[in-house]
C-alpha cells in the first residue's frame, strides 16, 4: 500500500479563473502562516518530522521511480542532453541517497537561536546578535528533483518555510517527492504547507514569485544562465544568487603528475552535468607531464578544445574558440590552455572563472598559499578534485545552492545561509541621555 495520503499526492490545484498572482499569494500566505508554527518548534520536533519525511521518502519509492520514469521518457522524447538526463534521472540509490541527506540534515545543529556574538556596553544594556529564520524562501530550480527534497528539508531545518517552482522536465519526479515530504510532515504534526509545490508549469507564476515583495522573503534561483539573469533582473524579492559553474583546474609546474592526472580526470568526467565539474584545464609551460594529462582525458572520451600550445601535445585537441574560454559544457568537453607559470594562470581565471570553483594542483606550498589568497571565488581548493565543491562534501547534509556572489553567504548554502540575524538588547531600566 503506498504510504503517500491521497489528499497528498497533488500539490494544491489553481482554479479555473485564478491568476498566477493570485496563486502565488495564496500559497504563499500559507506559508508564511505554516512558518510562523515551525518557528514555535524546537530543535528536536523539527529534526522528528525530518526523520519522518525522509521515511515517507522511502517508503514512497515505488510511486516515486515511476514519476521520475515518466519524465526521463518525455526528456528523451524531447531531446535531453546526456548530461540534463543524468541531472534528472532517479534509481533507488539515487533514491536513497536522497532519503539520507534529508537525515543528515535532521542530525545537524540547529541555526536557530544561536548566539553569534553579545557586548556589553557601558551603560549596561547587554547586547546579542541572534540567528533567526529568513521566513518564506523561494526556491525556482530546474531538472533535478533531488532539490525538491534538499530544500525542503534545509529550510524546514532552519525554521523557514520554502515555496518550490520546479522545472517542467522533472514535474511528475518533483509533485512524488514533494507529495511524500508533506505526508512526513503531517504524521510527525508539523504543518504540510511548510513545503509547497507551484501546482503549474505556467512561466507567469515564477515572474508572480519574483514580484511578490513582503510575501516571499528571498529567492534561490537554481538553473542554467538564461533563468539566473532572469531572475536577477526582474525579481523585487532579494535573490541569492548561483551562477555558471566555470571551474578551473591549474596544473602548476611543481604538480605531481599522478595527481594531476587523476584529479583532472575526476574534476572532468566523473560527472559531467554537476555545476563542479571542471570546464577549463590550465596546464603550465614548465609541468613536465602535460601530455600524458591531456592523453588520458583523450582517451577517456573527453574532447579538448585547446590553444596552440594544447594542441601541440596531441593532435586530437581541436582548436578553441574564444567563447570556449567562458563556456559551461556540462558535458565530456573541456577547454585547455598551457599558461606560463601562476601569474598567467591568475589572470585566466580572474578572466572568465564565474567564482564558483578553482583549483591548484601543486606540491609547492607557497604556490598554493598564494593561489588560495588571490583567487576571488566561492571555493577555492588546493589538490583536490572540483567535484567536491557540495554541501555533502562539505559536510552540510544537503545544500541549497552554491552562492557566487559576495553577499550574505557564499559557496555551499546550507543551514547558517539560510538564517539571518536579531539583535537582543536587554537592560535593566535605561533611558538615553
Amino acid at each position: 500500500m503506498s504510504s503517500l495520503a491521497p489528499t497528498l499526492a497533488q500539490p494544491a490545484a489553481q482554479s479555473r479563473d485564478e491568476t498566477p498572482e493570485h496563486l502565488i499569494e495564496r500559497l504563499a500566505r500559507a506559508g508564511r502562516a505554516a512558518q510562523r508554527e515551525l518557528a514555535r518548534l524546537d530543535d528536536s520536533a523539527k529534526a522528528a518530522a525530518l526523520r519522518a519525511a525522509a521515511a515517507a521518502l522511502r517508503a514512497g519509492e515505488p510511486e516515486i521511480l515511476a514519476a521520475n520514469a515518466q519524465d526521463v521518457a518525455a526528456g528523451e522524447a524531447n531531446g535531453l542532453t546526456g548530461a540534463m538526463l543524468d541531472r534528472l534521472r532517479l534509481d533507488s540509490a539515487r533514491l536513497a541517497a536522497i532519503a539520507d541527506a534529508v537525515e543528515q540534515v535532521a542530525a545537524l545543529p540547529d541555526p536557530v537561536g544561536q548566539v553569534i556574538d553579545t557586548a556589553n556596553r557601558p551603560n549596561g544594556l547587554v547586547l546579542s546578535r541572534v540567528r533567526v529564520p529568513i521566513g518564506l524562501i523561494g526556491i525556482i530550480y530546474e531538472s533535478r528533483p533531488n532539490v525538491t527534497a534538499d530544500a525542503a528539508a534545509l529550510c524546514l531545518r532552519s525554521g523557514n518555510a520554502v515555496l518550490l517552482r520546479g522545472g517542467s522536465e522533472a514535474v511528475y519526479s518533483n509533485r512524488a517527492i514533494q507529495a511524500a515530504l508533506a505526508s512526513g510532515l503531517a504524521a510527525a504534526g508539523v504543518p504540510a504547507d511548510a513545503i509547497q509545490l507551484v501546482p503549474t508549469q505556467d512561466r507567469a507564476a515564477v515572474g508572480a514569485m519574483l514580484q511578490a515583495a513582503g510575501l516571499i522573503d528571498m529567492i534561490v534561483p537554481r538553473g542554467g544562465k538564461s533563468l539566473v539573469a532572469r531572475v536577477q533582473a526582474d525579481a523585487r524579492v532579494p535573490v541569492l544568487a548561483h551562477l555558471d559553474g566555470i571551474c578551473h583546474t591549474y596544473v602548476h609546474s611543481a604538480a605531481d603528475p599522478e595527481m594531476a592526472r587523476a584529479i583532472a580526470l575526476n574534476a572532468k568526467l566523473r560527472r559531467t552535468g554537476i555545476c563542479g565539474a571542471m570546464e577549463t584545464l590550465l596546464l603550465d609551460a614548465a609541468f613536465p607531464a602535460s601530455q600524458e594529462v591531456v592523453s588520458a582525458l583523450l582517451d577517456a572520451g573527453c574532447e579538448l578544445r585547446g590553444d596552440a600550445r594544447a594542441r601541440s601535445l596531441d593532435r586530437r585537441v581541436i582548436p578553441a574558440t574564444t567563447d570556449d574560454w567562458d563556456t559551461e559544457y556540462l558535458d565530456a568537453i573541456l577547454s585547455v590552455a598551457v599558461v606560463d607559470g601562476l601569474d598567467a594562470a591568475l589572470a585566466h581565471i580572474a578572466a572568465h572563472s564565474s567564482a564558483h570553483t578553482d583549483v591548484i594542483v601543486t606540491a609547492d606550498p607557497a604556490a598554493a598559499e598564494r593561489f588560495l589568497a588571490e583567487v576571488d571565488s566561492a571555493i577555492v581548493m588546493v589538490n583536490a578534485s572540483s567535484q567536491f565543491a557540495d554541501g555533502g562534501e562539505f559536510g552540510l547534509g544537503a545544500e541549497i545552492g552554491i552562492a557566487t556572489g559576495r553577499l550574505h553567504a557564499r559557496g555551499p548554502v546550507a543551514l547558517e545561509g539560510l538564517t539571518t540575524y536579531k539583535w537582543q538588547v536587554r537592560g535593566t531600566g535605561q533611558v538615553r541621555p
